[in-house]
């Protein structure tokens, strides 16, 4: 066979030019141009892996990371021999420096997920001095910067001053009134690298000089004044000298790179290398490709695979397997269908995977790596070597049968055509069961009836068909495997006119088994229609199912997250009422024990202080009506003396009062007394049978016995023999339980009551109050 006809066959050719087409060197696109599918499974997964690499890459910078630059190849060897390189020469040997350090320096990153690039990278040599060198002496190839050496500065200066003075004599000369009526015009011009005057020709002999020139007609000659010969000489020595320093500098530049003639060949093997690498990422990227599974046991998945040569708008995605539970697959229907198109996408995929290219298809598409892909495909019949259809075919057939083994991929596109039907029957029939025993893998295309029915009979093979529109006349491009193809020629002869005399007596003409054959198929193929379009139905309402449910969840998850930020807030903004009315309560408890000590205290200041306390439970009772997230069930109304929980506080006490035209009811928690709004309010049972007031008789009196005991401000020897009596009185009086608060202060009151409490008679426990009680500034005694 024709060496490389394959590749050409199935366009992988057209393939590597696209490839081609990403490079920035024109040393990658050679490679590209040059690519052929490996053979070695190692080789093929490298390849793959670097061409992951790349897109993985490509993703994260935004494109590719090189930078264009020439072949210095030749320039480089130049070099090493010895030879001074030209200004544009390297101008292109900086540029490829420039692209070796910024390779490096975008690639040679501590990533974990680019290994072989990285590694490529890696071992670019960086000549930044060389490369700066270079840039800073050549402005361009045909300039050169005065900074590429002190010399040159000082010889073109000694050029722009020599330039200046000649430039100066000859216009005082072309200005004076002795020289002027003897000039055509009074402008100094060049001739060479000479200075001129144009003088007429006539008088020539009042203008000692040499003539350089002369006009067309003759009236003119270009005079070099003999004043300034001596300073032209000059400056033509000046400019001799900045010439042989430019080619000093030259030959310094070239001298450089010598020494790093290897590290500049394996900078640019390496850069063509990342060249070729990501014009692979570039491509994949271009045809949203992924990235292929490999095998080496001859199967194929291809999932949802499109041909890259088709319009991305036009192409139909197709689903296709072989290799596992059969190893032949036979295509069948109507022309234009899409069968060739089938064919040629398997093949194509398949160089293309061998070559390190992904593959158009979505994930989990799993390719097999062969040792050869065979294909004849199109018709290629030779005039030249007298060849008709169905011989040239046959030749390529030939050369197939020959060399192929179980590792091989054959394609057949219309096997047996070009001759008699019945005998190119037996014939495809006949090399399909050859290639079946070997175990190749293989794909055919037919119209055939005897191969459908073949395919229906024997293990190993399967049918496949490309789906056609009767009402529309034209192919779907859809594949189905597992169902043959049905030519419709009765069906698209009918649409296009043809009587039905005709097409009956054409269906006469076929076997009765032809035509139950071709019912069957029919039947399929309709049953097949409906269960798909079934199936997409499916699809479709699963998928708006699982929205409407990601819906309700988002939705579910919104709410929870409201409640509990709104429960949130309520408990913070509940605990900062409390916080400020105690520190009010406080306050103001301070200010009357002051007023107390003081004697005749207006009775203004009393009111000011009741206004402040009746404000502040106002103030208290508008921060606990905050609504709440959390759940339960507030009463309508409540009882004196009944227990409750104000929730958003999480705080007990014993309603003083029935609730308002507000709503609000006067709640005493343990020493404060508060408004809570019924909507805040929960009804709890009583953990003890408690009395605001116990009345208390000694002797013939009776008064009441408060819960708590206020000794703050008191000294210790003041404060214990008022809790003794205290506790007397709480005793005889019958409470379980009784408050004395002291303050929190510096600790030494507390400290004082609470070492005396231990040894009282009547004190069976105490403990410091909790949140709501008034904390360390209270102790709460239990009685016997």
């Amino acid at each position: 066979m024709e060496p490389g006809r394959e590749l050409r066959v199935l366009e992988f050719t057209k393939i590597r030019e696209r490839l081609a087409a990403y490079c920035v060197t024109p040393m990658g696109a050679a490679l590209c141009e040059a690519l052929t599918p490996h053979r070695d499974f190692a080789e093929v997964s490298r390849a793959l892996a670097e061409t992951e690499e790349a897109v993985v890459l490509i993703a994260y910078m935004g494109g590719q990371p090189l930078v264009g630059f020439g072949d210095v190849r030749e320039h480089i060897s130049l070099a090493e021999k010895g030879a001074s390189l030209s200004p544009r020469a390297l101008l292109d040997v900086a540029a490829c420096l420039r692209a070796a350090r910024t390779a490096r320096v975008a690639l040679v990153k501590e990533r974990e997920d680019t290994p072989i690039l990285t590694g490529l990278a890696s071992r670019l040599t960086a000549l930044a001095g060389v490369e700066q060198e270079i840039n800073d002496a050549i402005l361009s190839e045909e300039e050169i910067a005065d900074r590429a050496s002190a010399e040159l500065s000082t010889i073109r200066r000694q050029i722009r001053s020599a330039n200046e003075r000649m430039r100066d004599k000859l216009n005082n000369m072309i200005h004076s009134s002795s020289y002027a009526k003897f000039l055509q015009d009074t402008i100094i011009t060049m001739r060479g690298d000479r200075y001129c005057i144009p003088v007429k020709a006539e008088c020539r002999a009042n203008v000692p000089g040499i003539v350089h020139d002369q006009s067309a007609t003759g009236a003119t000659l270009f005079v070099e004044p003999i004043a300034v010969v001596e300073m032209g000489n000059d400056l033509k020595q000046l400019r001799a000298r900045e010439q042989q320093e430019i080619a000093r500098i030259l030959q310094a530049l070239s001298g450089q790179l010598a020494p790093h003639a290897d590290a500049l060949r394996s900078n640019i093997d390496i850069l063509n290398h990342l060249d070729f690498a990501f014009a692979k990422g570039m491509l994949a990227k271009e045809m949203r490709a992924s990235l292929p599974k490999l095998n080496q046991r001859g199967y194929i998945r291809i999932i949802r695979g499109r041909h890259p040569l088709i319009d991305p708008q036009k192409v139909v995605p197709s689903d296709l397997w072989l290799g596992d539970e059969f190893t032949t697959l036979i295509i069948t229907g109507p022309n234009t269908g899409g069968k060739t198109v089938t064919l040629k996408t398997v093949g194509l995929f398949t160089l293309m995977a061998q070559a390190g290219l992904h593959v158009p298809a979505e994930l989990g598409t799993e390719m097999a790596v062969f040792d050869h892909v065979y294909a004849d495909i199109g018709d290629e019949q030779s005039i030249e070597q007298s060849l008709s259809t169905f011989s040239s075919h046959m030749k390529n057939i030939v050369a197939i049968m020959q060399q192929v083994t179980a590792r091989g991929l054959a394609l057949f596109d219309e096997l047996g055509a070009g001759t008699d039907p019945t005998e190119g029957a037996a014939l495809a029939q006949t090399i399909l069961q050859s290639l079946l025993a070997k175990q190749v893998r293989t794909m055919a295309t037919t119209h055939y009836s005897e191969l459908k029915a073949f395919a229906l009979s024997t293990p190993g093979v399967e049918n496949a068909s490309v789906e056609f529109d009767i009402a529309t006349l034209r192919p779907t491009y859809r594949l189905s495997i597992g169902i043959p193809g049905k030519s419709n020629a009765f069906e698209i002869s009918r649409k296009l006119g043809l009587p039905d005399a005709l097409i009956e007596g054409a269906k006469q003409l076929l076997s009765q088994n032809d035509v139950r054959f071709e019912d069957v198929i029919a039947n399929a193929e309709y049953h097949r229609q409906i269960a798909e379009r079934e199936r997409k139905m499916a699809e479709e309402t699963h998928s708006e199912t699982v929205r409407l449910r990601d819906e309700a969840e988002k939705l579910r998850r919104e709410m929870e997250e409201s409640r509990e930020k709104s429960l949130r807030k309520a408990k913070e903004d509940g605990k900062r009422v409390m916080e400020n009315a105690r520190r009010e309560a406080e306050a103001i408890i301070s200010e009357l024990k002051a007023l107390k000590k003081q004697a005749q205290t207006p009775e203004h200041e009393v009111q000011a202080l009741k206004k402040r306390m009746e404000k502040g439970l106002d103030e208290l009772s508008e921060g606990l009506a905050m609504p709440s997230a959390a759940h339960f069930i507030a009463p309508k109304t409540v009882r004196l003396g009944e227990h409750v929980e104000i929730v958003n506080l999480k705080t007990r006490g014993t309603v003083l009062s029935l609730p308002d035209n507000k709503g609000e009811v006067l709640i005493q928690a343990g020493i404060m007394k508060l408004k809570a709004h019924l909507s805040q309010l929960r009804i709890v049972e009583p953990a003890k049978e408690k009395k605001s007031t116990v009345l208390a008789k000694t002797g013939a009196a009776t008064r009441s016995v408060p819960l708590e005991l206020d000794v703050r401000g008191m000294a210790q020897d003041e404060a214990l023999p008022e809790v003794d009596r205290y506790l007397d009185e709480a005793t005889l009086a019958g409470l379980h339980e009784v408050s004395i608060i002291h303050g929190k202060g510096t600790g030494v009151l507390r400290t004082g009551i609470q070492r005396h409490l231990k040894g009282h008679m009547d004190v069976k426990s105490f403990r410091l109050g909790i949140y709501g009680e008034g904390e360390d500034g209270v102790t709460v005694v239990t009685l016997k």
